[in-house]
Formats: C-alpha cells, sequence, structure tokens
C-alpha cells in the first residue's frame, strides 16, 4: 500500500513548480514519481490545498446501518433466523444487496453473537 507523504514534501514541490520549475524537474529534484507531482499540482491549482485524502476505514457499512432497528427487530422476533435469510429480506423488501459476511459484520460491531449448531451445545454441557 502507498505511504504518505509529508505535507513538506509537497508544499516544497508545488512551490517549485510555481516557480517556474516543470514538474518533472521537480519531482527528478525532490525524489518522487513526476505523476505524483503532477497530481500534486493539479489538485494544489483545482482545490486549493494538497492535504492527503484519507486511506482504508469502512466506506460502505452506512448501507446496512440505514435498516439497523430492523434487522435487531427482526432478529429479537426469531432469534433463529440465519445470515442467508436476513440478507434475502433486505434484498426482497428493500431491494439492497449484501453478502453474508456483510450481515455478519453488522453484528459483530453490534456484539451480537448467533449460535445455530444445538448438537455442539449438547455436548458442551455433557
Amino acid at each position: 500500500m502507498a505511504r504518505v507523504l509529508s505535507g513538506d514534501l509537497r508544499r516544497r514541490v508545488v512551490a517549485a513548480v510555481d516557480g517556474g520549475m516543470t514538474r518533472r524537474a521537480a519531482a527528478e529534484r525532490f525524489g518522487v514519481a513526476p505523476s505524483t507531482a503532477i497530481k500534486w499540482v493539479r489538485q494544489w491549482r483545482q482545490v486549493g490545498h494538497i492535504d492527503p485524502r484519507p486511506q482504508g476505514g469502512d466506506k460502505r457499512s452506512h448501507r446496512i446501518e440505514a435498516h439497523a432497528e430492523e434487522i435487531l427487530g427482526l432478529i429479537d422476533e426469531r432469534p433463529d433466523l440465519t445470515l442467508a435469510e436476513i440478507a434475502a429480506h433486505l434484498k426482497q423488501v428493500h431491494g439492497l444487496r449484501v453478502a453474508l459476511s456483510t450481515v455478519w459484520r453488522f453484528f459483530a460491531r453490534h456484539g451480537i453473537t448467533l449460535k445455530k449448531n444445538r448438537p455442539r451445545q449438547r455436548a458442551r454441557a455433557a
């Protein structure tokens, strides 16, 4: 994964280009790729800053979190629902296609564990 380069380096590259140096010459002088210098200068001129964009993190859980009350209500009504049944319900009612792993992570975020294997539970008690 690419690392974020310092804001000071970004400012020096942009200042060199604003001072009359070409983007490629500034990139060579400061030891960055020419495409990086080109992107930084473009961002400076279009947006007005050269701050890096956030990296990583969750970008799509809001889709399923919008239906959190409904999903938690379904589990309260029928605690034996499977992840597949919940995903099918979301698709049928809301047209929202989610993977089983998405539903699983939803429950993990909310601290809910669903144990389905009754024979295994009986074996532990014995």
